[in-house]
């Protein structure tokens, strides 16, 4: 997989160095971390707040039911040696079910958690990307690298243009 990679990179290279070599231009490459750039902007602090404030909600939701687990899970060890052997069988069984149910209902709330993230944070990544494309236009990259997305394997701190890019997507509002 790694060997894959770097041929494409190499790939790549090549057709950007062949393909910029007829010009006279130099090869001007950047870098911006998109993630740090979002949550460094106002927009992006609101819309993090949000997602925060939902997964609490979330959380308040499913508190009840893991309090009610928990309480039977202690009822039964306490009451272990006391319980005939078939209300103990019958706690078990209540407590499987109530596990299930737990674990069906965080698994709901986080697919839910998802879609609200995206939801929310979905139009602030396309504006993001909208303003990198137009910096880079702007100011005459060849291309511009996401840093953490596959392939960057090195740069150079004077490339990194996230905080440009913070201060126009602030700019812009």
């Amino acid at each position: 997989m790694r060997i894959q990679n770097a041929i494409i990179l190499f790939g790549l290279a090549f057709i950007l160095v062949w393909g910029t070599a007829a010009t006279d231009e130099p090869i001007k490459v950047g870098v911006v971390d998109l993630e740090q750039a979002l949550v460094s902007t106002e927009e992006g602090k609101k819309a993090g707040e949000e997602v925060q404030r939902k997964q609490r909600e979330a959380e308040a939701q499913v508190q009840p039911l893991v309090e009610k687990y928990k309480a039977l899970e202690e009822e039964i060890k306490s009451k272990k040696f006391v319980l005939s052997e078939e209300a103990l069988y019958q706690k078990q069984l209540d407590l499987v079910s109530m596990r299930n149910e737990v674990e069906a209902k965080l698994k709901q709330l986080d697919n839910d958690l998802k879609v609200d993230a995206e939801r929310i944070r979905g139009p602030l990544v396309k504006k993001m990307v909208d303003i990198v494309r137009e910096v880079g236009k702007e100011q005459g990259y060849t291309m511009i690298f996401a840093r953490g997305a596959g392939g960057m394997i090195y740069n150079r701190e004077g490339i990194d243009m996230t905080d440009l890019v913070v201060e126009k997507f602030n700019k812009k509002g």
